[in-house]
């Protein structure tokens, strides 16, 4: 089975006489897979990320998701990849506020040139599987964190990536709003949504993942699989 993602001796510095913030590490992830990064904060798994997103290059190594390498990209093609094959959930949301949820929802496909029809037809679906429906032609404002959350989640998925990495996904919300989008994360996870997922949060990683790498300096100092599939 061809992996989601295969990093190959990869490495991340950012002087060129300093000692790499990550790696150099070798890392498959297989479609279906639900991995959790953990580590303190220094430890790379923003940087692991990043790379991983295409947000930033490696010094050393390849980067190749669903089959394209990112490192030999331009940055124009980086981001049309991006659209079209990664979703991606931030723990501040990063929603537009003057959008309304379902704008905010759609915009990713437009991007991609999908027409506005099918697009408003795709955010629908994602809003009522997600619940927020009601909120169609609310702005992120008005909303709870958990509701923006699941609104970011939604329009991660607006173009059906193969990966979804998220940052920190509970990290600004209350404990019932992160139960609520552990919940949310765990159920794509069992729909075969391949993810990664970036957290301080070992009980969320727990719940969600059937993979956890454990970062410490930039290497990996645990990778253990879940001992009962969920």
């Amino acid at each position: 089975m061809t992996p989601v993602i295969e990093l190959a001796n990869v490495a991340k510095r950012y002087t060129s006489s300093g000692a790499p913030v990550l790696g150099p590490l070798d890392l498959a992830v297989a479609p279906g897979e639900a991995l959790a990064v953990t580590g303190p904060s220094g430890s790379g798994k923003s940087t692991l990320l990043n790379l991983v997103a295409g947000l930033d290059r490696p010094t050393e190594g390849s980067v190749t998701v669903s089959g394209e390498r990112l490192d030999r990209l331009s940055e124009h093609a980086l981001a049309r990849f991006r659209r079209e094959h990664i979703g991606m959930v931030f723990q501040f949301f990063n929603l537009l506020d003057d959008l309304t949820v379902l704008d905010n929802i759609q915009l990713p496909a437009q991007l991609t040139g999908t027409a506005r029809r099918t697009a408003a037809t795709r955010a629908a679906e994602l809003m009522e599987a997600l619940g927020i429906q009601k909120h169609a032609r609310a702005y992120p404002g008005r909303l709870s964190g958990g509701e923006r959350q699941r609104v970011a989640v939604a329009r991660a998925l607006v173009n059906r990536p193969a990966l979804l990495l998220a940052d920190e996904p509970t990290g600004a919300l209350d404990t019932a709003s992160g139960e609520d989008v552990r919940e949310l994360l765990v159920e794509l996870h069992r729909g075969g949504q391949t993810l990664v997922l970036v957290t301080h949060d070992l009980a969320l990683a727990t719940a969600c993942a059937s993979r956890t790498i454990h970062l410490v300096d930039g290497q990996p100092t645990r990778d253990a699989r879940a001992a009962v599939v969920r």
